[in-house]
């Protein structure tokens, strides 16, 4: 796996084939999967200092990871 926190696999094991299939098979699924690792790949860089950020802009990134997680768990456990 990636070295990179909070990727869907690593967080959500027991949904990686589902998590799979629907990024095939639905648009919105791998948009928001998409989008998701956009936002958590900036939120580590930013973590890591690779792209230094301000406090309010991190808070913003996180809270965008969170709420994508969430869209995308809901959709998961459906």
């Amino acid at each position: 796996m990636s070295h990179t926190p909070h990727e869907l696999a690593d967080d959500f094991p027991e949904y990686v084939e589902k998590m799979r299939d629907l990024k095939v098979s639905d648009a919105h699924f791998a948009k928001l999967f998409e989008a998701y690792h956009e936002v958590n790949r900036a939120v580590h860089r930013a973590e890591t200092d690779v792209e230094p950020t301000g406090d309010e802009e991190m808070e913003t990134m996180r809270r965008e990871r969170m709420r994508l997680k969430d869209e995308i768990y809901a959709i998961l456990t459906r």
